[in-house]
């Protein structure tokens, strides 16, 4: 499956299954899930980027595993709201997937702006961690920020009941 828009994401979900957040960097690959009731967003791992190939089986496999029924993947939009290079290289892993790896999962983008940053000071000011430590969270811990604002989305544009 292509990507589909984000309010239409959760109408393409199966019921009980899960969302993978990934944020997508030049050399590693965050990714974060989320519970089943769509709520809570989990930091699972990072991956080190290598072939697409390898990577997007990787995927496959976790989404096998962990009972993925979609995913979200972090758009890096400028600040200015415009779309660069980034941008465009996310949409185009997440066009590989459909039409390479045969991934048929639907696909949604949310607005990264400063997720990074943000889980950077967290670490830093609350967490205290040391720069290595950080290095070695920080893009899981991305996704899962990534995720988590999807899925407060989500959880807002629900019918209360």
């Amino acid at each position: 499956m292509t990507a589909v828009p984000f309010g239409e994401l959760l109408s393409h979900l199966d019921p009980g299954t899960r969302l993978l957040g990934l944020d997508l960097g030049e050399k590693t690959i965050g990714l974060a899930i989320s519970d089943r009731r769509l709520m809570v967003a989990s930091p699972v791992e990072t991956i080190r980027r290598s072939k697409f190939t390898k990577d997007a089986a990787a995927l496959a496999a976790l989404c096998a595993e962990r009972g993925v029924g979609g995913l979200v993947l972090g758009l890096p939009v400028n600040m200015d709201g415009s779309e660069g290079p980034r941008c465009q290289s996310v949409r185009q892993f997440a066009a590989n997937l459909a039409e390479l790896a045969a991934f048929t999962l639907p696909i949604a983008f949310w607005d990264e702006r400063l997720s990074t940053a943000a889980i950077e000071r967290l670490l830093v000011d609350e967490a205290d961690m040391s720069r290595k430590r950080r290095g070695q969270v920080v893009d899981k811990m991305a996704a899962a920020y990534i995720l988590q604002g999807a899925l407060d989305a989500i959880g807002r544009a629900r019918p209360a009941g």
